[in-house]
């Protein structure tokens, strides 16, 4: 809900007299279902009573909302000490974070396909997330092209480069 707060003022929409528009919730939630499953834009459209077109618009429009939104409204590192207290109680000392990519499918790109194709054999983007003990993200880079391996995005993102300049360092009593 605190999401889709965030993105109302861009995702409202007015009645016409055609047809009631979408709520913002029900935008989120197509947009969201279909960024997480490999669902088509038909069955997604199933799921939510609306017509594949209609799940194209929500999933576009919901996109380029939280694309206009300052990352750091909705992704924040947090406070160090209190996450790593968390990962040591249950069980991990010493863990600031869980870290891992996942492969976001994509269509062939016009140029440079080559470098999309993932080591599974298909065209995609890579998500690289980093979440608290709770599961909650605080720091997100994504868009380098599938072939590129974890180890090397990481490298190259901002989160390592402030860890390395001890920004995010544990200070302990």
């Amino acid at each position: 809900m605190e999401l889709c707060d965030l993105l109302s003022p861009a995702l409202r929409c007015k009645n016409t007299k055609m047809r009631a528009a979408l709520t913002v919730e029900k935008q989120v939630a197509i947009a969201l279902w279909k960024l997480a499953t490999p669902d088509s834009y038909r069955s997604v459209g199933n799921q939510f009573g609306v017509g594949k077109s209609a799940v194209g618009a929500a999933v576009m429009q919901v996109a380029n909302a939280i694309k206009d939104l300052p990352i750091s409204r909705v992704v924040t590192l947090g406070n160090v000490q209190v996450i790593v207290d968390g990962f040591a109680a249950m069980g991990f000392p010493n863990c600031g974070g869980a870290i891992d990519g996942t492969h976001i499918p994509i269509l062939a790109p016009e140029h440079q396909a080559a470098e999309y194709i993932n080591r599974k054999g298909y065209f995609s983007i890579v998500l690289q997330a980093l979440v608290d003990h709770k599961g909650r993200f605080t720091n997100i880079n994504v868009g380098w092209p599938g072939k590129v391996h974890d180890a090397r995005i990481f490298r190259n993102s901002g989160l390592f480069q402030k860890l390395q300049e001890g920004l995010y360092s544990q200070t302990r009593k």
